[in-house]
């Protein structure tokens, strides 16, 4: 980013983020303690750019669930992180609803996050379907649910610039 974009791009951002996980889902109806370090580890990195965090919710993958999320936070946070969700399982719904939602896709960002995955962990980075788009001026995410996966796709590619590509989405 040059030195005038890196100026001009946005400091004031919230995040919301949305762990996809049915067995999780499960455990958190039950009661029972529900582990995620994926996504405690999203808040904490989010935290260290010095953005804000709205919530962290877990949901089933479902894709009404998915879609009602995505609806919910669209109108309370500038950027929508889902995590989990993004394999080629049958039950895998999360890239579907997305695609599917988003106004302009952010091509290179999912050819970016496989190719430095593809360095770290071989040829099984063509599996991953991360996908970011932009939908009423809003960034949304979605990122395989491993704890090396969100540390890339955060660390890497979207808090770097998530300021850029928020202040080019509400331009106009």
């Amino acid at each position: 980013m040059s030195k005038e974009h890196k100026e001009k791009a946005l400091r004031e951002i919230t995040f919301k983020i949305i762990v996809v996980s049915s067995s999780r889902y499960e455990k958190k109806l039950k009661g029972e303690r529900i582990e995620d370090k994926s996504g405690e580890l999203a808040i904490k990195l989010i935290e260290q750019y010095g953005y804000r965090i709205q919530s962290k919710i877990i949901i089933p993958d479902d894709k009404d669930a998915i879609n009602s999320a995505i609806d919910r936070a669209e109108k309370e946070v500038d950027a929508i992180i889902l995590i989990g969700g993004t394999g080629i399982g049958v039950e895998d719904y999360t890239y579907e609803v997305v695609k599917e939602k988003v106004e302009k896709e952010i091509i290179g960002f999912g050819e970016i996050f496989r190719f430095l995955s593809y360095r770290e962990i071989g040829s099984s980075a063509i599996l991953s379907r991360a996908y970011a788009g932009i939908r009423h001026r809003k960034l949304i995410a979605c990122i395989p649910g491993s704890t090396k996966a969100v540390k890339l796709a955060l660390e890497k590619l979207i808090l770097p610039e998530v300021g850029h590509i928020l202040l080019h989405a509400r331009k106009g």
